[in-house]
């Protein structure tokens, strides 16, 4: 009986406890890896968090319903945007 036959029981199969058991290092590196893995996702989503800019945080919308439905969220509201002509049209 070896320190990893508790993994059959999670669906190992016999070959890869053997290797476990035979090389216990090899799990070791796995869990330093994961553990290194979110360390580092944490600290890029503490920076992401830390240097948002006040103007890209969503603003609390002031006042009651703005109206318009989803055609006016879709297209920016109700004026247009003439920027996308193609040139030279009227």
């Amino acid at each position: 009986m070896g320190q990893f036959d508790w993994f059959k029981k999670i669906g190992a199969t016999d070959e890869a406890v053997a290797v476990l058991n035979d090389q216990p290092y090899l799990f070791t590196v796995l869990l330093v890896v994961i553990v290194t893995l979110l360390v580092q996702g944490g600290v890029l989503y503490a920076i992401h968090w830390g240097t948002f800019k006040d103007s890209q945080k969503k603003q609390p919308k002031k006042g009651g319903k703005s109206g318009g439905g989803l055609i006016s969220k879709l297209t920016g509201g109700g004026s247009s945007d003439n920027g996308r002509r193609a040139a030279g049209g009227s």
